[in-house]
């Protein structure tokens, strides 16, 4: 069974930082790409970042600069460091896996159930 478990969410103050984490079972790691996505009300959806199975990453504009995703592959764990925090980052976040980083955060590959990002 696929398990995608995010922590580390929280409120935060704009200029602070929070490390999120995702823990991950039932799917070969190594071989997806994994990444995070966010959602707010009103807003569109969002990846926010993504680690290929090549090591490769990708940010949005939006927060490039400021977060930084990274993983221990040995722990199945995925992170995502983010600093300079800003109240357009409040959002609930989720870890997301895909077959193709074109999957993560879309109907084709998994979610976690979501971790609340509050920037005041």
């Amino acid at each position: 069974q696929v398990q995608l478990v995010e922590s580390g969410g929280g409120s935060v103050q704009a200029g602070g930082s929070l490390r999120l984490s995702c823990a991950t079972s039932g799917f070969t790691y190594s071989t997806y790409c994994m990444g995070w996505f966010r959602q707010s009300t009103g807003k569109e959806r969002e990846v926010v970042a993504h680690l290929d199975s090549d090591g490769s990453t990708s940010y949005a504009d939006s927060v490039k600069g400021r977060f930084t995703i990274s993983d221990d592959n040995a722990k199945n764990t995925l992170y995502l460091e983010m600093n300079s925090l800003k109240p357009e980052d409040t959002a609930v976040y989720y870890c997301a896996a895909g077959d193709y980083c074109d999957y993560v955060g879309s109907p084709f590959g998994f979610r976690g159930q979501g971790t609340q990002v509050t920037v005041s």
